[in-house]
């Protein structure tokens, strides 16, 4: 019985100093989730302009209630490739992911041309699809961000 006690005691103070270590680096904003710690974030507010002569991807959203709960997100797009193999790398011409946005707030990447959503909150709810690069930047055109916006109105949280 000694053994067990003295097993969970040094695990209880391990996990203890683990915690309290975990806590220190956060509060040095070491290991929290600032974008300014995280290369990878670097490109997320940038923008990429389509240039002059290269065909200039499209997208449409079309939003389908789901027969039954939620929705199903249709993108179609044009002069454009959903290519999650190469995210995070290099940026190449009419490829990369979109960025699902609920009310402004970033929901997921979308890898795809279908995604579904199972909730949305009662009321007014604006969802929008942006397209961007490989790397995670914006694209765009003639300074508009390559977007679409469809705005879905839940009556109630059961949608």
């Amino acid at each position: 019985m000694f053994p067990k006690f003295l097993i969970a005691v040094t695990a209880l103070i391990g996990i203890t100093s683990v915690t309290n270590n975990l806590e220190v680096l956060q509060k040095q904003n070491i290991l929290s989730h600032n974008p300014a710690n995280h290369n990878h974030s670097d490109n997320h507010d940038k923008v990429l302009e389509i240039p002059s002569g290269q065909a200039v991807p499209t997208i449409d959203l079309v939003v389908h209630k789901d027969t039954m709960k939620g929705y199903n997100l249709e993108v179609k797009v044009t002069n454009f490739r959903f290519a999650p193999e190469r995210v995070n790398t290099a940026h190449v011409p009419g490829e990369g992911h979109g960025h699902i946005y609920i009310n402004n707030q970033k929901l997921t990447r979308l890898y795809s041309s279908w995604y579904y959503l199972e909730n949305l909150p009662a009321g007014r709810n604006e969802i929008t699809v942006s397209l961007n690069t490989n790397n995670h930047m914006a694209l765009t055109h003639n300074g508009q961000r390559i977007s679409d916006t469809e705005v879905v109105n839940v009556v109630s949280n059961n949608q």
